[in-house]
C-alpha cells in the first residue's frame, strides 16, 4: 500500500487550467482517469488527510504510485479526452457501466447493393441503420413479419441470396409475396433500395404518410371494382396498424427523446434508458455499475451519457435527453452532445406532464433492475470470494489470488503446436487479456518443453516491460501483441519523487493489456512435469513472488512444485470448481487457435507463396478464370487482364504454379466420384471445396 505523500506533486507544479489526469499503480497500469475544470483544485482533494477520504477514494490513492495530467483548452476537450482514455485503459476505479445483456437491434444494411433487414447484436457498423434496442429478438421478428407485407425487403443471408441468384429461383418468401425477390431480378437495385428506405422511414415514426397513401389506394381500387387488390391493401393497412400497436404512444407530440433514470445505493447503481421515437417507445436497455468512487447522481448521468453517445453521431443522438439530475457543470456536456448530433440537444429534468409520468416509469424499471441484479449477484460474489479463499488456503498463499493466469498446450500429433494464456480477475474471465503463442523453439511434440518456452517468453516480456516502465516493441509477432500507434502528445507526470518528467503515450501509456501486469497465481494444464517446467522457467528469470500449480485432468488433483504428492480438493469445493473453469477455458482457447492454424495450413496452395497477393486478388483470379485448372494453364498476358494484377505479379504466379507439385484429384464426398478441377471451380480452402484425395483427417479426438 503506497503513501500518497510519496508521489504528491510539489506546490505550484499543477496548472490551474482544465485537463485530464491519470493515476497509475506500481506496475504503471492506469487505475483511474478523471477530468477537472481546474487540475490544481481537483488533484488537491486527493492528497488531503486519508481519514477524511471516501473509502473507495482512499483505496484508489493508496493503490496508486504516481499521478500525471494533460492540459487541454476547454472543458469539452477534457470530456472527450476522458471518455477516450476510459475506453482505452479500462481503469479499475472508474465507473464502468456493463449491459446486463447483449441487446438485439433491428438493422437495415443500407450499405449493401440490396439492403437486408436482420437482427444484429454487438458493435454498430458504418452504413447500417439501427432501430431499437429491443428486449427480445422475437419481438423484432414479429414486427418485421408484419411489415414485410407492405415493405417486402430482402431478409435472407448472403449465401441464400447467392444460391437463389445462381439457380434463378427465389426462396419461399419470394413466392408468398413477403420478399420482392431482387435475387432473380424482379426488382431493380434502385427500386429495392427505395423500398428499404421507406421501411426505415416507417420505423423512425413517419407512419401517417404510408397509412394515408394505402387508404387512398384502397379506396381507388374499390371504386374501380378491383376488389381483390382493395382487400390486399386493407390487409396491408391492418398489418401496419398491428405493428404500430406493438409500441404504444407515450408522448402525444411525436417527441424524439431518450429518458435516463438512475437507481443507486452506497455500492452500486443501475441505469435504465427508454428510447422514444415518434412518441413511441422504440427501445429499452439497462446498465449496472459498481460505485468504485465517491460519485453524485449527476456524475453517474454524465458517465451514462458518455457510454450511450460516445460512439454515436447524427440522428442517433436525439433532440431531447431527459435525466433525473444534471451533470455539473452542464454546459460542456450539452455542448458535447450538440457536436455529436450536429444540431442543438436539450438536456433537462422533466418537471410535469406526460414526460414526468414516463420518467417515473423508467425510474421504476431502474429500481427493479438494481434489485434483480443484487439478487443475482449476492450468491455469485459470495461464491467467487469463497473460491479464491479456498485456493489461497489449499496452496498456502499469503492472500487470495485476485489475478490468475492459466496456460495450455495444444497440437495435433506434434503439428501446429500452440499455447494459450487466459486471465481470470476476481474469479471472472478477462478476455481482453487472453494471449496466444506459437511454439518456435523446437519441432515436434513435447508439452514440457513447450510449457517452459511459453512461461519464459511471457515473463521475460513482463521483466522487460518492468525495466522500461513503458511500452515495449518486439518483433515477435506470432503472439496477439503489436505496438499501438499513438499521437505522441506530451504530458506531465509526477512520480514518486514528485518531479515532473516528459513522457509520451507511446513510451508509457498504461493500457491494461500485454504482459505488464503480473498474476498472483500461474496455473498450468497438466501434472508434475508441466508444473516443474513452469517453475524452472520462473526461477531462471529470477521471479520468486508468483505461485505455480497444475491441474491434472485424470483425477483433478492439484500439483505444486517440489511436492511428490498432489493436493486433493474436495469435489464440492468452490476453489476446485474455479480452477476447473480456468483450466477448461485455457484448453478451449488453445484448441480454437490450433484448429485455425491447421485449417489455414490445409487450405494452403501455390497462390499463398506469391508475395503481396491477398485474399481479394486471389478470389478475383479464380472468378476471372472460373477454376484453378484454367488459372494454372493461363499465360502471363492472360493473367495480366485481371484487374489489379500487374505483369510482375503475373510472372510470379506462373512461376509459383510451375514449382508447385501436382495436386491430388478432388473427390465428391457425397458420391465418392473423382471430379475434374474444372467441375469443382473453387479455390483451395473455399466453401464447398471437395476434399482432396489423401488429405489429412480431422482427428479431433487426438488434439491436446
Amino acid at each position: 500500500m503506497a503513501d500518497p505523500s510519496s508521489y504528491r506533486p510539489k506546490p505550484g507544479q499543477i496548472p490551474d487550467s482544465p485537463g485530464v489526469y491519470r493515476f497509475r499503480d506500481e506496475h504503471r497500469r492506469v487505475i483511474y482517469v478523471g477530468k477537472a475544470k481546474s487540475l490544481r483544485q481537483r488533484l488537491a482533494n486527493y492528497f488531503q488527510d486519508l481519514a477524511g477520504l471516501h473509502p473507495r477514494t482512499h483505496a484508489m490513492v493508496t493503490t496508486a504510485a504516481s499521478v500525471e495530467w494533460t492540459v487541454v483548452s476547454t472543458e469539452v476537450e477534457a470530456l472527450q479526452l476522458e471518455y477516450s482514455w476510459i475506453k482505452e485503459y479500462d481503469p479499475r476505479f472508474n465507473v464502468k457501466y456493463r449491459d446486463d445483456k447483449s441487446y438485439p437491434y433491428l438493422a437495415v444494411t443500407m450499405n449493401d447493393e440490396f439492403p437486408r433487414v436482420q437482427v444484429m447484436r454487438g458493435h454498430k457498423k458504418k452504413g447500417v441503420r439501427y432501430f431499437g434496442p429491443y428486449a427480445h429478438a422475437w419481438a423484432i421478428r414479429d414486427t418485421v413479419d408484419l411489415l414485410l407485407r407492405v415493405f417486402p425487403v430482402r431478409t435472407c443471408s448472403a449465401g441464400v441470396f447467392k444460391n437463389a441468384s445462381r439457380t434463378g429461383r427465389p426462396c419461399l418468401l419470394g413466392y408468398i409475396g413477403k420478399c420482392s425477390a431482387p435475387c432473380v431480378g424482379r426488382i431493380s437495385p434502385d427500386d429495392h433500395w427505395e423500398l428499404a428506405d421507406e421501411f426505415c422511414d416507417f420505423m423512425t415514426g413517419r407512419t401517417g404518410t404510408y397509412l394515408r397513401r394505402l387508404e387512398k389506394q384502397m379506396t381507388e381500387a374499390a371504386e374501380e371494382m378491383e376488389y381483390e387488390r382493395a382487400a390486399r391493401l386493407r390487409d396491408d393497412i391492418e398489418a401496419l396498424r398491428k405493428a404500430m400497436e406493438k409500441n404504444a404512444v407515450v408522448l402525444a407530440d411525436a417527441t424524439d427523446a431518450d429518458l435516463i433514470a438512475v437507481a443507486e445505493d452506497e455500492l452500486e447503481a443501475a441505469v435504465q434508458i427508454f428510447h422514444v421515437r415518434g412518441g413511441r417507445v422504440r427501445g429499452q436497455r439497462g446498465w449496472v455499475t459498481d460505485k468504485v468512487e465517491e460519485i453524485t447522481t449527476g456524475a453517474l448521468v454524465e458517465h451514462a451519457l458518455q457510454q450511450l453517445y460516445g460512439e454515436e453521431t447524427g440522428d442517433a443522438v436525439p433532440k431531447e435527453v431527459l435525466v433525473p439530475a444534471l451533470p455539473d457543470p452542464l454546459e460542456p456536456v450539452q455542448e458535447w452532445l450538440t457536436a455529436r448530433r450536429g444540431s442543438n440537444v436539450s438536456l433537462r429534468i422533466p418537471q410535469r406532464g406526460d414526460k414526468r409520468a414516463l420518467m417515473e416509469t423508467v425510474e421504476r424499471n431502474a429500481q427493479h433492475g438494481l434489485v434483480l441484479h443484487k439478487t443475482k449477484r449476492a450468491s455469485d460474489l459470495t461464491t467467487r470470494s469463497r473460491a479464491l479463499e479456498e485456493i489461497a488456503e489449499a496452496l498456502d498463499l499469503d492472500s487470495a489470488p485476485l489475478r490468475i493466469e492459466c496456460y495450455d498446450i495444444s497440437h495435433l500429433q506434434g503439428d501446429d503446436v500452440v499455447a494459450s494464456m487466459v486471465v481470470f480477475e476476481d474469479g471472472l474471465a478477462r478476455k481482453s487479456e487472453y494471449r496466444r503463442f506459437q511454439i518456435k523453439g523446437f519441432e515436434g511434440q513435447d508439452d514440457v518443453r513447450s510449457m517452459h518456452e511459453v512461461i519464459t517468453r511471457r515473463f521475460r516480456r513482463y521483466l522487460a516491460d518492468k525495466e522500461r516502465t513503458g511500452e515495449w516493441v518486439d518483433g515477435d509477432t506470432d503472439d496477439a501483441d503489436t505496438a499501438d500507434a499513438t499521437d505522441g502528445s506530451a504530458e506531465i507526470t509526477a512520480g514518486a519523487a514528485g518531479a515532473p518528467i516528459a513522457s509520451s503515450l507511446t513510451e508509457d501509456d498504461g493500457r491494461p493489456k500485454r504482459f505488464a501486469y503480473p498474476p498472483q497465481l500461474v496455473v498450468v494444464d497438466g501434472g508434475q512435469p508441466q508444473v516443474a517446467a513452469a517453475k524452472r522457467a520462473l526461477d531462471e528469470l529470477g521471479i520468486d513472488d508468483i505461485a505455480v500449480c497444475g491441474l491434472a485432468k485424470r483425477l483433478e488433483e492439484v500439483w505444486l512444485p517440489d511436492d511428490d504428492d498432489p493436493v486433493v480438493l474436495p469435489r464440492t469445493s468452490e476453489g476446485l470448481y474455479l480452477l476447473q473453469r480456468v483450466r477448461d477455458e485455457a484448453h478451449r482457447f488453445a484448441i480454437t487457435y490450433q484448429r485455425t492454424k491447421r485449417a489455414k495450413r490445409f487450405r494452403a496452395g501455390p497462390l499463398d507463396d506469391v508475395p503481396g497477393l491477398g485474399e481479394t486478388r486471389k478470389q478475383a483470379l479464380v472468378k476471372h478464370f472460373g477454376s484453378m485448372k484454367r488459372l494454372r494453364s493461363a499465360t502471363i498476358d492472360q493473367i495480366c487482364e485481371v484487374p489489379g494484377i500487374g505483369r510482375k505479379t503475373a510472372e510470379t504466379i506462373v512461376a509459383a504454379f510451375a514449382q508447385a507439385a501436382p495436386t491430388a484429384p478432388a473427390v465428391n464426398t457425397a458420391t465418392g466420384e473423382i471430379m475434374d478441377e474444372e467441375e469443382s471451380g473453387t479455390m483451395p480452402g473455399s466453401p464447398g471445396e471437395p476434399v482432396a484425395a489423401g488429405a489429412p483427417e480431422d482427428r479431433r479426438g487426438q488434439e491436446t
